[in-house]
């Protein structure tokens, strides 16, 4: 890895900006520093790298990771018990929700997609991915937020439609995202640890794509076709599939108005 050496952005003081040039894994990296222990990783510890060599995604997918995007992770070790470090994954999407808010212009539609994407426009410009550490029944030891986004490019050829801000005809600088970005994540970050999930969980809602309306979920052994009702207290989907009401815990979702299933 590469550090880069010019001056780093403007970000609160609870945050240790670690900004690289070049990086194999911001996740990587975090999880590297994340298990030396709270003096070498402490809380608020945000690795930013110009490119990754060796990106990743949800289920170890590739997230391809050239120069002009934005990537970070953001090591957190908040006292919570280990059963609700997903709810990160919320207050990490309505941040970066609020973000985008800011620095795009008006008229942009920015929705969030169950469990981890960032839609613009029906189209993915960016996704979380979330790593956790501690026992069962213990408090979280620390949680990795990674966030990539497409701020200048964006892959070709993938199931669901992606974008990135320049074909968007919005310029918005990476450093610039980072300084909106590590704002609003605080301003959620405390809100939650004040208030709990459920205003976290209200607020996400309303931000989100396709709630009351029908979906596919796809899961590993099968695809399901119903409503999307709700999101329940622990941040699962709660699909109507005919009047069988289920709660998935990890899948794919789809939604007809964007992509056709197969």
């Amino acid at each position: 890895m590469t550090s880069d050496q010019s001056p780093g952005p403007h970000l609160p003081a609870v945050y240790n900006l670690i900004a690289l040039e070049t990086v194999g894994s911001t996740m990587t990296e975090a999880r590297k520093l994340a298990d030396q222990g709270e003096d070498a990783a402490p809380d608020g510890t945000l690795i930013w790298s110009k490119e990754q060599t060796e990106g990743r995604g949800r289920r170890d997918n590739t997230w391809d990771s050239p120069r002009g995007n934005f990537y970070s992770s953001l090591i957190v070790r908040p006292d919570v018990p280990a059963s609700r470090a997903a709810e990160l994954s919320f207050v990490t999407g309505c941040a970066v929700y609020d973000t985008i808010g800011e620095l795009c212009e008006p008229g942009f539609n920015c929705r969030l997609k169950w469990p981890n994407d960032i839609l613009l426009n029906d189209s993915k410009i960016g996704g979380l991915l979330l790593e956790a550490k501690g026992e069962t029944g213990q408090n979280v030891d620390y949680v990795i937020i990674g966030l990539g986004v497409n701020l200048r490019s964006h892959p070709e050829g993938t199931e669901f439609p992606a974008t990135n801000f320049a074909e968007q005809s919005q310029a918005i600088p990476d450093y610039t995202f980072l300084e909106t970005y590590a704002r609003h994540f605080l301003d959620h970050a405390a809100r939650w640890v004040e208030e709990g999930f459920e205003p976290i969980r209200a607020d996400w809602k309303w931000r989100a794509k396709g709630i009351g309306k029908e979906i596919i979920v796809r899961l590993h052994s099968e695809t399901m076709t119903g409503v999307f009702e709700d999101i329940a207290e622990d941040g699962s989907l709660i699909l109507n599939v005919d009047g069988d009401v289920r709660r998935i815990d990890a899948g794919e979702v789809y939604f007809p108005d964007v992509i056709k299933e197969g």
